[in-house]
């Protein structure tokens, strides 16, 4: 735990008790605030109490004696409009601010060389992979590294900081737009393409908050950009133009003059302007596809950028174990190999799967984005036959019309079924049965999480012993 001991003494108030808000108010009571926490969902209240938190009431209490608000990143802050709990502290002057705030504050007051190196790592798809990467080869390298933020652990439940740390951090862009100190000594944006729009205003106002993350940055730090989305190439040339810092670029689509590639699978390292081969990233069985070719150069790219020698970095690559629901081959049933890419989440996540696959059985369905589809209808070639679920069905299935075959399963269980017959019964070598939704799971399950660890109960359920065994092998 990282105590938080700006507001030793003083009455802080803390909304929304998940992961985050929970690791929250175990930081502000360690450094000796008094902490008011609280949240609307009955759920949410009584799990807290079961682990020994007292709550209080927020919306009872006197505004005027609260220092602060510290909100949860899934709390509307700007838009559509925001929290009623948001617009009472601003009539009162109290600030609002999140828990990667509040770490970005603890790191400010330590003097300059005791600082732990960050590494903050966005974009709207593979920040989870990059940063798990990132934090793999770290470790390998012999680094005291600690990964979490908006993967694994909660950034205040992390290991207290010192000057030999290094923490890597995915940064969602609810965090970034309650965040205004946090300074990068390496800060990686991805690509940027719509994603949670209503949550920014449009587009403009998602770029805005995901570009965040290279705010504070000096001439001394690295700004990684992948170079594969439009809004990330504009801003690389304004960046690199202004020069308040390093700027590398990466890409798994271009052959860059200067900065990191990944052709066909090979990783070239340019910064000097001689293009270097690093290695063979098409052998890493764990990072399949153009995507994660992208973000194993970025994650390159940041190592090298904190002293990490290029042969251990690939060293390290060819021993990651990958992330569940990331792309995951839970294993064969007859011949039929089953992957759970339940994060795929949106349209642009889900063609990152299917690009990867030349032909697949595809399930997909939940609670459809605004764009639906669209990412998606350039690939329908990869799909030989859909299985949709969940509320999203009736919408894909005139989406998919006539150019692709599909049936509405509604449950996942069904869909799964119905794809393991079809595919052991096509004649294809090798036939594959891809979860890739391009659709949140709110639907039917709790999380996506939830729906993958669904996805692989049904196939392991189909497996033989013998199966089941080769499979975790």
């Amino acid at each position: 735990m990282i105590p938080i001991r700006e507001f030793a003494g003083q009455y802080v108030a803390v909304f929304g008790l998940g992961r985050t808000g929970l690791a929250t108010v175990r930081a502000l009571q360690a450094g000796g605030a008094k902490v008011h926490a609280w949240d609307d969902n009955p759920v949410a209240r009584e799990r807290a109490t079961e682990q020994g938190f007292d709550l209080v009431d927020i919306n009872k209490r006197d505004w005027q004696q609260y220092s602060a608000l510290v909100l949860s990143p899934g709390i509307p802050y700007r838009y559509p409009e925001p929290h009623r709990l948001v617009q009472m502290a601003r009539m009162v002057g109290v600030e609002v601010i999140g828990d990667m705030e509040l770490f970005a504050r603890a790191v400010n007051a330590m003097p300059e060389h005791s600082r732990p190196k960050i590494i903050g790592v966005t974009g709207t798809n593979g920040k989870s992979t990059t940063t798990s990467l990132i934090g793999h080869v770290l470790k390998k390298a012999g680094k005291d590294v600690r990964v979490g933020g908006n993967i694994g652990i909660g950034v205040l439940d992390m290991a207290p900081l010192h000057a030999n740390a290094v923490y890597v951090l995915e940064l969602s862009s609810y965090q970034l737009d309650l965040c205004e100190s946090l300074k990068c000594d390496v800060a990686v944006l991805l690509n940027v393409t719509p994603d949670h729009l209503e949550r920014h205003g449009g587009m403009q106002g998602y770029i805005n908050a995901k570009i965040r993350i290279f705010d504070n940055q000096s001439e001394k730090d690295l700004a990684v950009i992948g170079m594969d989305t439009m809004p990330t190439q504009i801003l690389m040339a304004k960046m690199a133009a202004k020069r308040h810092q390093r700027c590398v670029g990466v890409s798994s689509t271009y052959a860059l003059g200067r900065g990191v590639s990944a052709v066909h699978g090979r990783l070239f390292d340019s910064q000097s302007g001689r293009a270097m081969m690093i290695g063979d990233l098409s052998k890493i069985q764990t990072l399949p596809g153009a995507h994660n070719h992208q973000n194993a150069a970025a994650a390159y790219a940041a190592c090298r950028g904190v002293g990490v020698d290029a042969t251990v970095i690939m060293e390290a690559m060819a021993t990651f174990p990958g992330l569940a629901h990331r792309q995951e081959v839970v294993g064969k049933v007859g011949g039929v190999t089953f992957v759970n890419d339940s994060k795929a989440t949106n349209g642009q996540a889900a063609v990152q799967a299917l690009k990867s696959y030349p032909k697949v059985y595809w399930i997909g369905g939940g609670v459809a984005k605004s764009d639906g589809l669209a990412d998606v209808r350039p690939f329908y070639g990869h799909i030989t036959k859909a299985y949709l679920i969940g509320e999203a069905q009736k919408q894909f299935s005139r989406e998919l019309g006539n150019d692709v075959p599909h049936m509405n399963c509604g449950t996942l269980k069904r869909a799964v079924a119905e794809a393991m017959h079809d595919a052991a019964n096509s004649g294809d070598e090798d036939p594959i049965v891809l979860l890739s939704p391009a659709c949140a799971s709110f639907d039917q399950f709790k999380d996506f999480e939830a729906r993958g660890d669904e996805f692989k109960e049904l196939v392991h359920g189909l497996m033989s012993d013998t199966e089941r065994l080769r499979a975790t092998v």
